[in-house]
């Protein structure tokens, strides 16, 4: 079946966003099409055009007999802060607080468009990176990692607080929590990451940055590497963080429970990467 160049356009384009950081040979694509080469090779150029004069990403030509095209995702600053500065207005919001000063964020962290925006901005820094496995503990911190792994083109790994039946064999290890310095336990099957792995962290909130040590720590027990540490949220005004390389896309500057105010601003992530 003969395709027009309007119709290579839209599948080819759709199937790059649906396989991010896949080296796709040329050669793919002519077969699917029943084009030639120099046809397509013209396609991706308009492909590639567009995706980044539309802030999408940008396509990666690989040379040589078994090179092709890589599709990476790229988030400007322009498009990030106005997500931000939005996110940041909704996190403000004072029916947030709850007894404690814990704020409720199922809201977003359950809104689709919001976490696939978030998704598509932290994994914007790590696009080139060496990533094989993005890891975060349950529960709520689940679809932000969804996200980010869906453009990175990598499985998620799910730390738990306690040992499942279904999880087969497990490590569990024992850690500090950085803000009550309590000991907790979390768990990981020895089923869901191979050794050796390049592994991000992402979590939907971050205070003195426990948590994220213990899956650190989780980490050397499958002789694995830390690629990176992101956050949707993190708490300004903590005596010692345990964790100094991270990025954050909003701080929470400060909690008044009394008079029911919550400030937040931006996070570290626009000073941290111009993308």
């Amino acid at each position: 079946m003969k395709f027009r160049r309007s119709e290579r356009l839209i599948d080819m384009t759709n199937y790059l966003l649906d396989h991010p950081r896949q080296l796709v040979p040329l050669t793919f694509f002519a077969e699917r099409y029943s084009s030639a080469k120099s046809s397509i090779s013209e396609d991706l150029a308009i492909v590639k055009e567009t995706f980044e004069q539309r802030g999408i990403g940008t396509l990666q030509t690989v040379p040589g007999a078994a090179g092709g095209v890589k599709f990476f995702v790229k988030v400007s600053q322009e498009e990030a802060k106005p997500f931000v500065d939005e996110l940041c207005e909704l996190i403000a919001n004072a029916d947030r607080l709850l007894p404690g000063g814990y704020l409720y964020l199922t809201d977003i962290l359950g809104d689709p468009q919001v976490v696939q925006k978030a998704g598509r901005i932290i994994a914007s820094a790590y696009a080139d990176a060496k990533i094989d496995v993005v890891m975060t503990v349950a529960t709520k911190g689940i679809p932000l990692a969804y996200a980010v792994a869906s453009q990175l083109n990598v499985p998620v790994v799910i730390v738990r607080r306690d040992n499942k039946v279904t999880e087969g064999p497990t490590v569990s290890i024992n850690y500090v929590s950085g803000s009550t310095k309590r000991i907790q336990t979390m768990v990981l099957s020895k089923k869901s990451m191979k050794q050796n792995s390049r592994v991000l962290i992402v979590d939907d909130f971050m205070k003195a940055g426990g948590t994220v040590m213990g899956m650190i720590s989780m980490l050397e027990e499958f002789n694995s590497h830390l690629a990176g540490i992101a956050v949707l949220v993190e708490a300004e005004k903590i005596q010692e963080r345990l964790v100094d390389e991270y990025l954050s896309l909003v701080q929470l500057s400060d909690v008044d429970v009394k008079e029911k105010k919550i400030k937040v601003e931006s996070g570290n992530y626009l000073n941290k990467w111009r993308g």
